[in-house]
């Protein structure tokens, strides 16, 4: 692997204007984090339009440290207030309150600011090494491997991710329907648009991503957040026992390493994989019974976990133009909107802008690390300011942004239309990220699908005699039978007790 460019990368991140614009996502992030039900996604939407007038470089650097940043944010609140400021920090919840009502919650603060540290190092680390060798591997690709992947990319969301699989199939259908809008690029057919000029082109990506993450997001948790905030629990002796440290290592292990290959799976990311390394940890410990009730490991597993699926995530990005979850869709948009298009091409043809993300990550995790714990007392506070005052503001944020992008009040009706969207899908347990994912992949799907069948001149059998399509292919069949195979084993294995009761 030739060093030059990784060592220019580092050169790109050591500017003043690249380290200030670190230092400002990661703190967003973390605020963001602390913050419950606003997160990443909706935050890196609504901050869109301010990406525009910066260097591309600076302002995915900046867009991936609130990613980041926001999964250790979300622990703080997790710790102290029983309250998840991030899906991902949902199981940190069981083991890192009981921590603080026994007075423990500066070591369980500590213990996830040193997983988060090492978990997200070690998963920049392995990216530095694999991301290049995928997008080695995928010059192969051609429009017949795009169709399958991006295929296979959104079963997996559809599948993979957490919650009702039929809800998110059914998110996906519509996010695929919605990428159809507007003008064919084969035909020049107009399909949808209902005789609208301003969808003759499609739908923009922008006012879709504010409007279901940003303004649903709001919508909805002015009404959830309905309740009072208790107090937040001490903070003292903030660094971890070497006691502590030698009982959660293990976890701080097994968590990085799970939580960087559930982060490149497409609809795993930083939540699956949280929940993934608890459960791993409570099923191999001597005592589980100690979990849920202060198990030192119960908060490393998890948070290391998530911030090392946050990193790696970053790999189908922007080595297959894949966006693994629905954060990285719209880091996805962001690039698009700067010009970039993320795919194999990216390391050789803007190795600035790749090793210049990548590396930002060594110092961003360097960050976390030194800022965690002092700040803990101000986000605490900010947490106290009222959903009333914060929601108008961001509202207000979000229409003023959407309208910049491109000075179009069609776009602020959409961003309304699809707040509504997004606040009935929260209502009614549909997760709006495989909606974002399917349109964002959509028009590849599409495209490149068309582009096979002219190659295979219509016959749909010509992509099972490409190896890659065709293995890609046969992991479809998989992930979409997998789970029937699996329910029905569950359904037999539960009747056969049932059944031996009746003879006996």
């Amino acid at each position: 692997m030739d060093l030059a460019p990784v060592l220019d990368g580092f050169g790109v991140v050591l500017e003043p204007t690249n380290l200030l614009y670190c230092l400002l996502g990661v703190l967003i992030g973390m605020l963001i984090g602390v913050l419950p039900g606003l997160g990443p996604a909706a935050t890196i939407a609504i901050l869109l339009p301010l990406t525009l007038g910066i260097e591309p470089v600076t302002a995915i650097i900046m867009l991936a440290g609130i990613f980041y940043g926001a999964q250790y944010g979300g622990t703080i609140t997790s710790v102290l207030l029983r309250l998840p400021g991030e899906a991902s920090s949902v199981v940190t919840v069981f083991d890192g309150h009981a921590l603080a009502r026994s007075g423990r919650a500066g070591t369980a603060l500590g213990i996830a600011a040193i997983g988060s540290f090492v978990g997200g190092t070690v998963s920049v680390v392995a990216l530095s090494l694999v991301a290049p060798l995928v997008a080695g591997f995928a010059l192969d690709f051609g429009p017949p491997e795009y169709t399958a992947l991006a295929l296979l990319g959104i079963l997996l969301v559809s599948t993979v991710s957490v919650g009702d699989r039929l809800k998110a199939v059914t998110a996906a259908a519509v996010g695929l329907l919605l990428a159809t809008v507007g003008r064919d690029s084969f035909t020049g057919a107009e399909r949808f648009t209902f005789d609208n000029l301003n969808l003759a082109d499609g739908l923009d990506f922008v006012p879709i991503a504010m409007g279901l993450f940003g303004l649903g997001e709001i919508l909805y948790n002015l009404e959830e957040r309905h309740r009072a905030v208790q107090a937040p629990s001490t903070v003292a002796n903030v660094w971890p026992s070497r006691a502590d440290l030698r009982q959660s290592s293990g976890a701080i292990g097994r968590g990085s390493v799970l939580g960087f290959f559930l982060g490149i799976l497409p609809g795993g990311g930083a939540t699956l994989s949280s929940l993934a390394a608890y459960a791993l940890e409570k099923r191999r410990s001597k005592t589980p019974e100690r979990f849920g009730k202060g198990a030192v490991e119960g908060v490393a597993a998890p948070e290391t976990a998530n911030n090392a699926a946050a990193t790696s995530s970053f790999i189908p990005l922007l080595t297959l133009g894949i966006p693994a979850n629905a954060t990285m869709a719209v880091i996805f948009g962001a690039l698009l909107i700067q010009g970039i298009t993320p795919g194999p091409q990216l390391v050789d043809q803007d190795p600035e802008l790749f090793w210049g993300v990548v590396n930002s990550m060594y110092i961003g995790n360097i960050l976390l690390l030194i800022m965690s714990i002092p700040l803990v007392g101000v986000f605490v506070r900010i947490l106290r300011v009222r959903a009333t005052v914060l929601a108008p503001i961001t509202v207000l944020i979000t229409l003023i942004g959407v309208y910049t992008v491109r000075n179009s009040v069609f776009d602020i009706g959409l961003v309304v239309v699809f707040g509504a969207l997004g606040y009935l899908m929260k209502k009614l347990g549909f997760d709006p990220g495989p909606l974002v994912l399917a349109f964002v992949l959509g028009a590849l799907l599409e495209n490149n699908l068309r582009r096979s069948l002219l190659i295979f001149e219509g016959d749909p059998s010509g992509f099972l005699t490409r190896p890659i399509s065709g293995t890609l292919l046969v992991l479809l069949l998989v992930v979409a039978v997998l789970p029937v195979i699996t329910k029905t084993v569950a359904r037999r294995r539960a009747a056969r007790p049932a059944e031996t009761e009746e003879l006996v």
